[in-house]
């Protein structure tokens, strides 16, 4: 993506008071029971119920067997509080809805699944719906600023892990996202809110889970120590152990890393307990660029041969023969879609921005699953 792009988006500015709308959150209970989908890891490859991704399948002579792909769909379960702000999430035929939301959503999984997708990736705190921007005044956090899940957030996490299970697909579900508002009031509210997850998806009996801690560890403006580089294996750690025979897969524990943007050489001790590397791509224009990074972090002191998943890239061009998704599986890694809809885009683009189209009716959205069904040997309904 150009930077005169990003600039453009980062100057956005938000108008006058907009109307208020939304509908009451809806209770909800997940027990343990017999889950259909296990995700796992073995050695560099992604497995699930046992058996890799992919089996048998190559690319481009490239193994693809094993990899995990994934599209960020980090707004599938949030609401937006802030009175002022929400108006401006309206559907076309109503009001902003965060339960339709996250239903139009879960209708939409059989149709990524027949195209190859075998991951989502989502945030308990979502992501700015705008694509970038310093200045994001929502309120689309699922915390209390003490840690807290919030009630309705709950629901829809247990409706979506549901659906996600159901469909033979794996969550990338990831905890912290930094201009997330209302802010977290301290490292204690972290810790808190790190727990209660960890203890809903073991309450739950969630056996396709792998969390990502925060969203770009490395990003120097995190307000807690406890999220950047140098004690980002803290909580790697924590919820590994506090998860560690309450989840009915081979790791008999959650599986936990955290991703970043910047750092082409991963922290040796976060390295040492992540079971797997998340990486993002969106500071790499070129495919050389993704081949480079990819090449750094497998030569990263305290790199044990984990699975690779750049689950995060704002580059397309997939109608070329060279592209960064393209790159990524050239050096076993997994590629995740990063779409938000852009200056003068209609509803049908993006699937970070509010309220989103779930459905697959833009060029870049069909662009991505088409190749996506190519690199993965699937056969779109």
């Amino acid at each position: 993506m150009s930077q005169d792009r990003r600039r453009l988006l980062k100057s956005v500015a938000i108008g006058a008071p907009l109307v208020m709308a939304g509908m009451g959150a809806r209770a909800a209970s997940a027990a343990p029971g017999v889950r259909a989908t296990t995700l796992s890891v073995a050695g560099n490859a992604f497995h699930i119920n046992g058996k890799p991704t992919y089996p048998g399948r190559s690319f481009r002579g490239n193994k693809v067997e094993g990899l995990l792909f994934t599209s960020r769909m980090v707004n599938c379960i949030i609401n937006d509080q802030n009175p002022e702000t929400r108006g401006m999430w309206s559907y076309r035929n109503g009001p902003w809805d965060p339960e339709r939301n996250t239903s139009e959503f879960i209708a939409a999984l059989p149709n990524y699944k027949s195209h190859g997708l075998t991951s989502v990736a989502f945030n308990v705190q979502g992501g700015s719906p705008m694509g970038y921007g310093w200045h994001q005044p929502w309120h689309t956090s699922g915390y209390t600023p003490d840690g807290h899940v919030l009630p309705d957030y709950r629901s829809r996490l247990l409706r979506v892990l549901d659906a996600l299970d159901a469909n033979g697909m794996a969550a990338v579900l990831g905890l912290f996202y930094l201009n997330a508002t209302p802010a977290l009031s301290g490292e204690a509210a972290v810790i808190r809110a790190v727990d209660e997850v960890t203890d809903i998806i073991c309450a739950g009996g969630y056996t396709n889970v792998l969390v990502e801690v925060a969203n770009e560890s490395d990003i120097p403006r995190w307000p807690f120590e406890i999220i950047k580089p140098a004690r980002a294996h803290e909580l790697v750690t924590r919820i590994q152990e506090r998860s560690k025979g309450k989840i009915k897969s081979q790791a008999g524990r959650l599986l936990v890393s955290t991703s970043y943007v910047i750092e082409s050489t991963l922290p040796e001790r976060l390295l040492q307990v992540a079971d797997c590397v998340l990486w993002h791509g969106n500071g790499l224009p070129t495919p050389e660029a993704v081949h480079a990074r990819a090449k750094s972090i497998r030569a990263s002191a305290g790199y044990r041969g984990q699975p690779l998943l750049n689950n995060e890239d704002d580059h397309f061009n997939f109608e070329r023969e060279e592209n960064n998704m393209v790159a990524a599986v050239a050096e076993y890694s997994g590629w995740g879609y990063f779409d938000y809809r852009q200056i003068r885009e209609p509803f049908e683009d993006g699937y970070q921005s509010l309220p989103v189209d779930w459905g697959i009716n833009s060029a870049r959205k069909k662009g991505f699953f088409n190749l996506l069904a190519q690199v993965t040997g699937a056969s779109p309904v």
